[in-house]
């Protein structure tokens, strides 16, 4: 059995928060693991006190890349850990694979330094339903029979107590931005929610630094005193600390949906030119899908988002009702 095992995922933060998963499930597996992470910088935060990892190890992608690359090796071998796990199917993560040192190195067939590995795992087609955390969860196979946990994050009680002032009455939350366009729901949909919404509490709206003039537009355009702009304003963590208390979450088919499902909070996930059925779904107990009800034959339009409707018309988008945005709410108020 691995007793000290290193996991490497340095793509975007909402593919971070999707590989926690596999650290619940080596956690619950074998609790005496010794369990570390690799991310890329600006991301450890989300690590921030995490209970079952020993170490986090950084790799600035923007300053001296390859040189840090280097020292980052230099370290991972020094670890000596007994089994490497690769998220990822690139060249850089998969060298440090292969030159590990490692007993154990596990990774997706498709990396292109896969034949260094002693276990290479088929990645499943994206689009045959199953989802990410179980692409994933088979990378952990050569290691034995593990729980197909969920992803989780875990604010610490200073998280915690950065957001109770916002928490004395109930209220929702929603993350407009996008890093993309085609998969955020347009600035004038959301100003139609949020002009209509049967909700009178506080509306907090979710996003980093770089969404911050979004927030203010949406904001500028809807005549209601109840919205508060929190973009930038919140590490990560103490963002999912607010979303977990919130009523309900709205979110694109973006990192705040992952964030949700991370702490198990209420979260109806809006799509528009991407699908569920691509495996990066809410996990949340209690989750909502928004979609067109309209079988447009453009939809989806790719595997990621696109920068522009390639025909104009985003109606993948356009086509949501807003009676859909207001269901789950009514739901769960009802309930």
């Amino acid at each position: 059995m691995a007793k000290k095992i290193l996991v490497i995922q340095t793509a975007f933060i909402g593919d971070v928060v999707l590989a926690t998963a596999m650290l619940e499930s080596i956690h619950q597996h074998n609790p005496a693991a010794s369990i570390s992470i690799l991310a890329r910088k600006g991301n450890e935060a989300l690590f921030n006190a995490h209970p079952y990892l020993d170490k986090v190890l950084v790799w600035d992608k923007k300053q001296n890349k390859y040189g840090h690359w280097l020292q980052l090796l230099f370290e991972i071998r020094k670890n000596q850990f007994d089994a490497v796990i690769n998220v990822q199917r690139y060249a850089a993560t998969g060298l440090w694979t292969a030159l590990s040192g490692a007993k154990i190195k596990i990774g997706f067939e498709k990396n292109p330094f896969a034949f260094l590995f002693t276990n290479t795992i088929q990645h499943q087609a994206v689009g045959n339903g199953l989802h990410e955390i179980e692409r994933n969860h088979a990378l952990l196979s050569p290691l034995g029979l593990f729980p197909n946990a969920k992803p989780a994050l875990y604010p610490s009680a200073q998280d915690f107590k950065a957001v109770e002032g916002y928490q004395s009455v109930s209220y929702l939350c929603m993350a407009p931005a996008s890093v993309w366009y085609t998969k955020q729901f347009p600035i004038h949909q959301w100003v139609q929610v949020l002009n209509s919404i049967p909700f009178e509490g506080p509306i907090y709206l979710l996003g980093g630094p770089g969404d911050k003039s979004l927030n203010d537009q949406i904001i500028q355009s809807v005549q209601k005193n109840n919205l508060v702009n929190m973009a930038g304003s919140l590490s990560f963590l103490a963002s999912a600390a607010l979303q977990k208390g919130a009523v309900m979450n709205y979110v694109n088919d973006s990192a705040p949906m992952h964030f949700a499902s991370a702490v198990n909070a209420p979260v109806a996930a809006i799509y528009c030119s991407t699908v569920p059925d691509f495996g990066y779904g809410p996990l949340s107990d209690t989750s909502f899908i928004i979609e067109t009800e309209q079988a447009l034959p453009c939809r989806p339009c790719g595997l990621h988002g696109k920068k522009q409707c390639p025909l104009k018309h985003f109606n993948c988008a356009e086509t949501i009702r807003l009676e859909q945005i207001y269901q789950p709410l009514q739901q769960v108020l009802h309930n």
